[in-house]
């Protein structure tokens, strides 16, 4: 099969097609012909050598995919959602997705929601098991004290995170603010469900998120920035918020006011979702399929697809990437047609 590599950690150049091995499903696996496969900035973090593939998974990066269940093991035990050979699915990986063929976990897939291409299908995994996991599993987003629904912050509202946990949380009857590098993209966040979007390079958050909330401070905040943001997103809480860290873009070391954090109740948590196990995931899976599913399919929730790429193209979809330029996904197709 067709396959793109990392040749070497480095720039987007490294990212070259080549010939590979079709992989061979395990027990409880199944076997899809990938018909498009998403981007993600963990893929970035991996070219460059700072993110290894867990132990046992491939070293092919990719994360998610779409396409046809092609082989494999179909049994009711991992298979609550009825997927046989011949369906169109959508997938969370742990690695190998840029490929032809990927090996993947049946409890892992998700039937491609109706009405969508498999190119929306594969836009989807990767965030919304992420958003999902940390937003509402471990920052328990939800109801407050007095019975009204809680309120968000998402940092990075026009990224590929932001796009989705904007809608879901807005969708689900939540208030939602979030930031962005500009005002375009910021009005893109309002399109999509934010309440109101704050140009961090001209507004302040904390000002912004107290004025809206009238000094109250937001219950939950969703950052993949980190470092110096996480003292004034302490700041930005609720007493009683939690700050969830999905990545330490800005870096990994923060100072932090312990005596504010006990005070105030506050709760700072985080997680990487890649190397959970299979049934961690299959959880996650059930309750996306569940909640935000049957909002895919009658269009409250849409995917936010930037620019779709040939997989040929991989290193050029790196480049955007890293430019920061887009709002929403960044999609590889293997369809010479794209």
């Amino acid at each position: 099969m067709k396959a793109i590599e990392i040749t070497e950690f480095g720039a987007p150049e490294v990212l070259k097609l080549a010939e590979r091995p079709m992989p061979e499903p395990k027990a409880g696996e199944v076997l899809i012909k990938v018909s498009a496969f998403g981007v993600n900035r963990p893929d970035v973090f991996q070219r460059k050598g700072a993110y290894a593939p867990p132990p046992g998974a491939s070293d092919l990066p990719g994360l998610e995919v779409a396409g046809e269940i092609v082989g494999g093991t179909i049994d009711a035990k991992h298979n609550p959602f009825g997927l046989k050979i011949g369906d169109r699915a959508c997938a969370l990986m742990a690695g190998g997705g840029y490929a032809e063929f990927a090996a993947v976990p049946l409890a892992q897939c998700l039937p491609v929601p109706k009405g969508l291409t498999d190119i929306e299908a594969a836009s989807l995994p990767e965030t919304f098991f992420t958003v999902w996991s940390n937003v509402f599993d471990r920052a328990q987003l939800g109801k407050g004290e007095g019975g009204a629904n809680e309120t968000l912050l998402v940092q990075g509202g026009s990224s590929g995170i932001g796009v989705t946990a904007i809608q879901i949380a807005h969708a689900l009857g939540f208030r939602v603010f979030a930031t962005a590098g500009s005002d375009d993209k910021c009005h893109a966040c309002e399109a999509l469900g934010a309440e109101r979007a704050i140009n961090y390079k001209t507004e302040d958050f904390v000002e912004v998120v107290k004025s809206l909330t009238n000094d109250r401070g937001v219950d939950v905040i969703l950052d993949m920035v980190a470092g110096s943001y996480v003292p004034r997103e302490l700041k930005a809480l609720a007493d009683g918020g939690r700050l969830v860290l999905i990545a330490f873009l800005g870096g990994a070391k923060a100072e932090v006011n312990l005596n504010d954090v006990m005070r105030r109740r506050l709760t700072i948590t985080g997680s990487t979702l890649r190397p959970r196990p299979v049934e961690f995931k299959a959880k996650i899976a059930a309750q996306l399929k569940e909640h935000v599913w049957p909002r895919l399919e009658d269009g409250t929730i849409k995917p936010v697809v930037h620019r779709v790429f040939r997989a040929e193209d991989a290193a050029q979809a790196h480049e955007l990437m890293e430019s920061s330029t887009h709002v929403g996904k960044i999609m590889l197709n293997w369809d010479v047609d794209v």
